[in-house]
């Protein structure tokens, strides 16, 4: 849910350096898109520029999903015009989108913004909550209130539901970004937007694995990775209610970025981290934010019945003790 982008991710280590020799040469693009930062390192036999094809993904991703440009697909949706027709990347994410909706169970829904906006978390004007203004935009939640017609524009069931799709369009962009890789030829890359990542073949260059750190959540100031991880041909998203909150001026209380979509209310749990490996980064975005959301232990349960997915959970048990939970197929990538 992040567009808000909920702006929750966890930065993720800094790449491997390498050097240029005879296994390829590096390419390096890094810069601003998204709302954060990203890096893109790719090697190949002779130096390409991609600077220019990497702007075009983003810009396309933004024209299409972006909440914070009114002259989106998606904000001229919000904002009540029935005749636009979204393009393929556009259903593309609203097909995900229900499904993950449907196998979380609920928690992972990009309509939750119209609650993460007036919880003071998303682009628009927050407003003062209480019990009877959460039941009351409860009414607006919910990714079944919303279905693609045949000729491809969106249908709601009540035109002020909000729809956000930054907890998985940072993902997506990064699967874009890998598509127009691959589509050059381009087999061995590690790309990361916002500390979301998507990894392809190995550092050539040093003839290694792509190594990742993953950061520590209980280090406040001076950051620093928790575990190192061989990614491999996966994609990478996490998510974390440590750092991203905001204080109320008169009450002092914190409210994390997570919003709980059957409550309305924002989230407080135990839950420290959630690191999620996938074959595609949307799916381990929408993942990774659905599990903050929900208690801890519907978590376990629902990791150990998905196959295609492998986790990293960070957490406090109920003595307050710091807890780590590895599915085997996450372990098996931490380098010892």
């Amino acid at each position: 849910m992040r567009r808000y982008i909920i702006v929750m991710f966890l930065a993720i280590g800094l790449f491997q350096s390498c050097k240029e020799n005879s296994n390829g040469v590096r390419n390096e693009n890094a810069g601003g898109a998204l709302g954060t930062s990203y890096s893109i390192i790719s090697i190949t036999p002779d130096k390409l520029d991609l600077q220019q094809d990497i702007d075009s993904v983003f810009a396309v991703i933004n024209h299409s999903l972006s909440t914070y440009i009114p002259e989106s697909d998606i904000s001229r949706i919000n904002n009540g015009d029935s005749t636009v027709v979204v393009d393929k990347m556009f259903r593309e994410v609203f097909k995900l989108s229900k499904s993950i909706h449907q196998e979380t169970n609920g928690f992972f829904d990009p309509t939750v913004g119209t609650l993460v906006n007036a919880w003071g978390f998303g682009p628009e004007q927050k407003i003062s909550m209480d019990s009877l203004k959460i039941d009351s935009l409860l009414n607006f939640v919910g990714l079944d209130k919303i279905t693609l017609d045949a000729s491809n524009h969106l249908i709601k069931t009540n035109p002020n539901i909000y729809l956000d799709f930054n907890a998985i369009a940072k993902g997506y962009s990064i699967d874009r970004l890998a598509a127009m890789l691959d589509a050059k030829g381009i087999d061995n890359y590690l790309i990361e937007v916002g500390g979301e990542l998507v990894a392809k073949g190995k550092n050539t260059i040093k003839n290694k694995s792509w190594v990742v750190g993953i950061d520590d959540p209980e280090m406040q100031v001076n950051r620093s990775s928790k575990i190192l991880i061989n990614l491999n041909d996966k994609a990478l998203a996490s998510s974390g209610n440590y750092r991203k909150f905001r204080i109320d001026e008169e009450t002092g209380k914190k409210f994390v970025h997570t919003v709980n979509p059957k409550t309305g209310y924002t989230q407080l749990s135990n839950t420290l981290a959630v690191t999620i490996l996938a074959d595609n980064c949307a799916t381990a975005d929408a993942y990774a934010t659905a599990f903050m959301a929900m208690n801890i232990d519907d978590a376990f349960r629902l990791i150990s019945e998905n196959d295609s997915l492998e986790a990293y959970i960070i957490y406090l048990d109920e003595n307050g003790e710091t807890q780590e939970y590895l599915t085997q197929g996450f372990k098996a990538l931490v380098v010892e």
